[in-house]
């Protein structure tokens, strides 16, 4: 059977110095583009208008969650993810997951939601910079893989929320989905490290913009 990636990818996330991976970004940023409206309207690499309609309706709902500060739990995620796949119930995995053409399986124990309902708690965690939170909340979704369908989606949402509790919006999103390995512990730290290029370099055009 094919090793979980899920048990690794907790190991390769205890191992790494999220407080360390990225210094402090500046926050809040605005963005004279929004780069999240602009990837969901996009359809998240799709060109489906329904699916780009039901992934932004799921970013306004995120946003205003991030308004009334409501940290990320599964309940909450859960919410989004009926807006982004149109259906009305959307229950947690009830089996192992798979992803990368079966190369990655999430195993499914008694203790999975538990654990990932802890994880999702970090993204609030003062002692770890706000880039490094963002990326770590994003590869948790990404490999925990709550739902039976659109993971990836739903981690760029996540990802969205964490900045946008701290008042940051991006002008670029794109860059930010690409593949991510569970067992990459240099790969994870580099998408802190993107995140907080993203932040700076946001808040850097749009000084310019406005001088």
């Amino acid at each position: 059977m094919t090793a979980d990636a899920l048990a690794v990818w907790c190991r390769v996330r205890s191992r790494i110095d999220w407080a360390s991976a990225v210094g402090e970004t500046p926050a809040p940023v605005e963005a004279t583009v929004d780069g999240f409206a602009n990837w969901c309207a996009a359809g998240g690499r799709s060109a489906d208008p329904a699916r780009a309609d039901r992934l932004l309706a799921a970013l306004r709902r995120s946003r205003a969650d991030a308004s009334y500060g409501r940290s990320l739990t599964c309940a909450l995620l859960t919410g989004w993810q009926r807006l982004v796949l149109g259906v009305p119930e959307v229950p947690f995995r009830q089996g192992d997951a798979f992803a990368k053409g079966g190369r990655e399986r999430y195993a499914l124990t008694p203790h999975t939601r538990r654990d990932f309902e802890h994880c999702l708690h970090d993204s609030t965690d003062p002692r770890v910079p706000l880039a490094s939170r963002a990326a770590r909340a994003y590869l948790d979704v990404a490999f925990f893989h709550p739902f039976a369908d659109g993971n990836a989606r739903l981690a760029m949402l996540t990802l969205a929320h964490v900045l946008e509790r701290e008042g940051v919006r991006l002008d670029q999103a794109g860059p930010l989905q690409t593949t991510r390995y569970a067992d990459d512990a240099v790969g994870a730290a580099d998408l802190a490290v993107l995140v907080s290029v993203l932040i700076r370099s946001t808040r850097h055009r749009t000084s310019r913009a406005r001088d």
